[in-house]
């Protein structure tokens, strides 16, 4: 054979090659994990889930492709999920935390319950968390600290109680900031409100204003109105007047029944001055 020949053969081999499709990425165990169980803790009364399946998880991404509703890809690995308004029920899983790759994460306007997984704190790509318009309870997880790039937080109008983490604060890159609307309690951490100085236009302003923390009724401090000592309520004050009244009559009858007692023993004590004149009238 002539070296011709072996030139043309490896030339068309190697248009072959470049030709044929890239072979398929092997899946992601912590994908498909992630995707699974999250699967599984979610009820999806209207079906939007419809094309979750098994087969589904075994291979979630092809490259930057996904057949998951809602879920994008990048180099082969979840990038992005976004499920919001599909009236989604369940709790958010603890096993969340195994898509690694995920810097997105939305599941909004949904009717999830139950508390914000601290675990979520091991998705160190995390720059967009947007849980809000649910009905999740229980506190905000200071782990949530630990994703360092996170730049949007939104919790708003949920359950949540107790106080903002300060160590919320020590996020340098978080630009938005909403937790209004819940049940949040306590002084709203110095980091979060402090007053920047960068230029003349941003002297006196807060880092994130007092619509990010309204409709929280224990919440208090800068950007919102400091905390208000409570007064008397209207039923405490007209209790007290009430009371006041009744120990007043109570005071004046007593005080009344004392006299009369006393003139009464002063009428009945023998002598001259006690005497009823036996004097009879003139006809």
């Amino acid at each position: 054979m002539s070296s011709g020949h072996h030139l043309a053969v490896a030339a068309v081999a190697a248009v072959l090659f470049l030709l044929s499709p890239p072979p398929p990425c092997a899946a992601d165990p912590d994908d498909e994990r992630c995707l699974s169980h999250l699967h599984q803790s979610l009820s999806d009364p209207s079906g939007g889930l419809r094309n979750w399946t098994k087969a589904a998880f075994s291979a979630p991404c092809d490259g930057v492709f996904s057949h998951l509703q809602g879920v994008t890809c990048n180099n082969g690995r979840v990038y992005k999920l976004a499920l919001p308004g599909l009236s989604l029920g369940g709790a958010i899983p603890p096993e969340l935390s195994n898509c690694t790759g995920l810097q997105s994460l939305d599941l909004s306007a949904n009717a999830l319950s139950g508390a914000i997984p601290p675990e979520l704190s091991a998705l160190l790509n995390l720059a967009v968390l947007n849980l809000s318009s649910n009905a999740l309870s229980g506190a905000i997880p200071r782990e949530l600290a630990g994703c360092a790039y996170l730049n949007v937080i939104d919790l708003h109008a949920n359950q949540l109680s107790g106080p903002i983490p300060d160590e919320l604060g020590l996020l340098v890159r978080l630009s938005t900031l909403d937790v209004s609307d819940n049940r949040l309690s306590g002084p709203i951490p110095v980091l979060l409100a402090n007053r920047t100085g960068g230029g003349t236009a941003a002297v006196g302003t807060a880092r994130f204003n007092a619509s990010s923390f309204a409709g929280n009724k224990g919440l208090y401090g800068y950007p919102l109105p400091p905390l208000r000592k409570r007064g008397l309520s209207v039923l405490a004050i007209v209790g007290i007047g009430l009371g006041s009244g009744l120990l007043s009559l109570v005071l004046s009858f007593s005080a009344v029944c004392l006299w009369l007692r006393a003139t009464d023993r002063t009428a009945t004590t023998p002598g001259e001055e006690g005497k009823i004149p036996q004097l009879m009238p003139d006809y």
